[in-house]
């Protein structure tokens, strides 16, 4: 199960904004994996894989599950709520 979100954090997955999404990502009950369309998918609780993706506000990001069902859905709707907030510059 995956889906495209694009971010709207105004700094994008870099410093702070990266903590608190993989702070989100560790409360979900499946793990979670994040990547850039067509590149390598990196564990959404690591915050140096996270950090390394080099995310910027506007890109488009994959978060995909290898876990079906319900529980799936709702990690991967909390982590797009995170990443789509759109936030004040």
């Amino acid at each position: 199960m995956e889906r495209v979100v694009v971010v709207g954090l105004r700094e994008g997955l870099h410093a702070r904004p990266a903590a608190l999404f993989v702070q989100e990502a560790g409360r979900q009950p499946v793990p979670v994996s994040i990547a850039k369309p067509g590149g390598s998918a990196v564990g959404a609780t690591s915050i140096l894989a996270v950090l390394t993706l080099d995310v910027s506000a506007g890109d488009e990001v994959v978060l995909s599950t290898t876990v079906e069902g319900p529980e799936a859905e709702r990690a991967l709707d909390a982590l797009e709520r995170y990443l789509s907030q759109v936030t004040p510059g």
